[in-house]
């Protein structure tokens, strides 16, 4: 039976010859993780399974990135939980502050997620695999626990919406753009529980990097998971890199989609979404003159090298505005060693911004850049609700690196031309 990418990955992970959307399915999974807001939830609910041990100790990864570096004693308290369980279970991938990073940016990183994986994790966000041609979706702490146990979960098999990029990307126009514009398309619900595949000239043009940014918000449009057919550049992306044998699965040419969406790129200019939702997409040139009062690049989202080299060419030799606030995260520890071995930090500290240590920080509201009432931050990260950053009556506006660069420059929000 014909099949897509990730009914493909679903049947092999179920042991089935071929599975089809609305089936329910118990999977092993490759690897489940989970955070320092998840992870404790994760923890306590494992003890009450009575396992003393988890399935497989080089298969959990823990990543504390929500609240690290501690902002406060509960945080504290919560990372110290997911440390002690790591210790006492032995745990191959715990990653300490100072040796760690955002989870989404770090796991592919290390290696540690592949093509053909079957991915949970207790963060909406785990979505990012898919980049790589892996199932990846968030669970709930309960789910996780479980898994924890048993190395397998269940699912149900989703539909599959295919979205085709054609033609050339335009100067400035990246994954970022191309997510925002599609959730604008078809709105923060409209791929609900769906495998959302990405394909098409302009994906198979995109970087790495870009595509990660583009499987990382899926969840963002209610996907299920977000996937892209691994190719030549999944190749030299995981070669030598991932710790496991891995598998190139592909969709079949008579493969059944829900909807099929198809996109001229050459049609898209960068985009920003306005509050207080994702799907509020717009074009830069339609924002008209709206000032901020803070600038974020980083996040599982938008923190890997591509982004920091684009913000620092929008940067070099700019100041950022005197009443704007530019805070950059480095999404792991080698990406924030790697921009300091190519001169970025100074490109960025010269124009007065502030580097922090890879964190989730501002994102979720939790530091490094909260907002007050009535402040208005331009950011590279993925949501933009109702009190995301801080204040409720804040607002966030998201964007791709270089129009968040661009907008801490000018002190509103702005196209890169208009400082390059």
């Amino acid at each position: 039976m014909p099949m897509t990418i990730t009914e493909k990955v679903l049947a092999a992970a179920a042991g089935k010859e071929g599975v089809k959307p609305g089936e329910l399915i118990n999977a092993k999974v490759d690897l489940v993780l989970a955070n320092d807001i998840t992870g404790p939830v994760a923890i306590k609910e494992f003890a009450k399974i009575g396992r003393a041990k988890v399935w497989d100790k080089d298969r959990v990864a823990l990543v504390p990135d929500h609240f690290t570096p501690n902002k406060d004693i509960k945080s504290a308290e919560q990372a110290k939980l997911v440390r002690d369980f790591a210790h006492a279970q032995e745990l191959t991938n715990y990653f300490e502050v100072g040796r760690m990073g955002i989870e989404h940016c770090l796991l592919p990183e290390q290696g540690l997620v592949g093509p053909g994986d079957v991915i949970i994790g207790a963060d909406s966000h785990t979505c990012t695999y898919g980049a790589l041609g892996a199932f990846a979706t968030g669970v709930g702490s309960t789910d996780l626990a479980a898994a924890m146990a048993l190395g397998e979960t269940w699912f149900k098999v989703p539909e599959s919406m295919k979205f085709v990029f054609n033609g050339k990307l335009s100067n400035y126009v990246g994954g970022k753009d191309l997510i925002l514009y599609t959730i604008g398309k078809i709105g923060v619900d409209g791929a609900l529980y769906k495998a959302m595949e990405f394909c098409g000239e302009a994906i198979r043009q995109l970087s790495m990097d870009g595509r990660l940014t583009m499987c990382n918000m899926a969840i963002e449009a209610g996907g299920k998971n977000g996937i892209i057919q691994p190719d030549e550049i999944t190749r030299q992306y995981v070669e030598g890199r991932t710790k496991r044998p891995y598998t190139f699965f592909t969709s079949d040419p008579a493969a059944q989609y829900s909807e099929v969406f198809e996109f001229n790129v050459a049609d898209i200019e960068p985009q920003v979404a306005f509050p207080h939702l994702p799907e509020n997409a717009r074009p830069v040139s339609q924002a008209g003159h709206v000032d901020i009062d803070q600038a974020v690049i980083g996040s599982c989202t938008n923190g890997r090298m591509e982004d920091l080299r684009l913000a620092a060419e929008v940067l070099q030799g700019k100041k950022v505005h005197k009443r704007v606030r530019l805070v950059i995260i480095p999404g792991t520890q080698e990406i924030y060693r790697q921009a300091m071995r190519e001169g970025l930090f100074e490109i960025f500290l010269d124009a007065g911004a502030v580097v922090s240590t890879p964190t989730c920080g501002p994102c979720l509201g939790g530091h490094m850049g909260i907002l007050a009432k009535g402040e208005r931050c331009i950011s590279t990260t993925n949501r933009n609700f109702v009190g995301r950053m801080g204040h409720p009556e804040s607002e966030v506006y998201l964007a791709n690196p270089a129009v968040t660069a661009a907008s801490a420059v000018t002190g509103h929000i702005s196209h890169p031309g208009e400082v390059l």
